[in-house]
């Protein structure tokens, strides 16, 4: 809220005393009069003289922080230009439809919830919100994993490896939908999917490596892992371009 400094803070009453003083106004939703303001209000969407002007590409979309990796985290605007590139940019190498279902398995601070939210929502699939000890339990993530038929899964490389193991460790048969399975936000050590690779092979789900930073919307490179480079892996894995 310091950095963002709002004009305006939407809340409900539950949550307005958490809330700390900023000097912005406070629209609280399910107050009497607030309720009582909106009911008379159209139900349509806003038009541009609504809003004081059009809304454009160029416009932000969100504020997002960086790791702070290198001293205190800094905030950086997104356009909706910039995530509409994102999954334009990956049409040309992953095939996502209406019928996948997308995890959305981490954080709304961390820009790989971008990808998990907005993958769906634009290519008319389903957005299943992972509850945060089920995203803490790799036990109850397989499981539903499987019970929700989940096709398109993105992690960290150490989530990935827990995940792996509490597999190995259910001995169940039952496959999972998993089409791509899609790495990010750390460096991956392709010689650790060994065990994954041995069970689902290298195609169903696909494994793609992907890298990029906060300022440059989540992902800027692509690479499918393949069986030789699992199997061989050199002294890094390769990022693709």
């Amino acid at each position: 809220l310091q950095d963002a400094a709002p004009t305006h803070l939407v809340t409900t009453a539950e949550l307005a005393p958490a809330l700390p003083d900023t000097g912005a106004a406070v629209l609280v939703l399910d107050d009497p009069d607030t309720e009582r303001e909106l009911a008379g209000r159209p139900d349509t969407d806003p038009t541009d003289r609504d809003r004081g002007g059009p809304i454009t590409p160029g416009h932000p979309a969100y504020t997002i922080h960086t790791s702070g990796s290198t001293g205190r985290p800094k905030g950086v605007l997104v356009p909706h230009a910039n995530v509409i590139r994102l999954f334009e940019a990956a049409a040309a190498h992953l095939d996502f439809g209406p019928t996948d279902v997308w995890t959305l398995f981490h954080s709304y601070a961390f820009d790989f919830s971008v990808w998990e939210l907005w993958g769906p929502l634009l290519h008319g699939g389903r957005l299943l919100i992972v509850p945060h000890t089920t995203a803490r339990t790799p036990r109850e993530f397989l499981a539903l994993l499987r019970r929700e038929r989940v096709t398109v899964l993105s992690q960290t490389p150490s989530a990935f490896h827990q995940l792996i193991q509490a597999e190995q460790e259910d001995g169940a048969e039952e496959p999972l939908s998993l089409r791509y399975v899609v790495f990010g936000g750390e460096a991956l050590e392709p010689a650790r999917l060994r065990p994954w690779l041995s069970r689902h092979g290298a195609d169903r789900p696909a494994l793609i490596n992907m890298y990029g930073i906060t300022e440059t919307t989540v992902h800027v490179t692509h690479h499918r892992l393949t069986p030789a480079a699992i199997d061989h892996p050199g002294p890094l894995s390769p990022i693709g371009t």
